[in-house]
């Protein structure tokens, strides 16, 4: 199978989130300060750290998936990290064999991306790392990078799907 060069940016962001998500999330669990992993094993509160402006650093470990929705330990977490995975590998499928319009690449790639940062730590830890803490701003969740790029490509997605589906549908003519 040959990919269209129209597909290649979205491929290659998918790498991209993960690298970035991952990054941040090392900057995290080296930070003496967050306790990240002394607080994974529940030696230790987990840290804070107030950074001027309405976001903080606030680590969290996320036991479920994102934003802390069905939150599962022991075969619980393989069954999350099988679900992501799966889940993962379809948006991919369909971003590869069926995804039409850069926006809709777009909103797969993020998903993906996004998808696939989080499964990283859900294997190695068994939860994820959150430290993004918008509190100040009435975001009741902690979040990472990994959880923006899902929460982004979703509403891309929604918008691609519903409400641009319609202008889309308009335009054709009759065959």
């Amino acid at each position: 199978m040959k990919l269209k060069p129209g597909y290649i940016w979205a491929l290659a962001l998918i790498p991209l989130v993960v690298v970035v998500d991952q990054w941040s999330k090392w900057l995290i669990l080296n930070e003496p300060r967050l306790n990240a992993l002394s607080c994974l094993e529940g030696l230790t509160r987990c840290g804070h750290i107030p950074v001027a402006g309405p976001i903080d650093v606030t680590m969290v470990w996320n036991r479920g998936m994102s934003y802390g929705m069905f939150q599962s330990e022991g075969i619980g977490r393989w069954i999350l990290a099988i679900l992501m995975l799966v889940i993962a590998i379809g948006f991919l499928y369909w971003l590869v064999r069926h995804a039409e319009g850069w926006l809709l690449r777009l909103s797969l790639a993020l998903v993906v991306g996004g998808a696939f940062g989080n499964l990283i730590d859900r294997v190695r830890f068994g939860a994820v790392v959150d430290f993004i803490n918008a509190g100040a701003l009435h975001f009741p969740w902690v979040f990472n990078v990994a959880d923006a790029a899902i929460s982004v490509g979703a509403v891309l997605l929604f918008v691609d799907q519903f409400v641009l589906s319609g202008r889309k549908q308009a335009g054709k003519q009759p065959e």
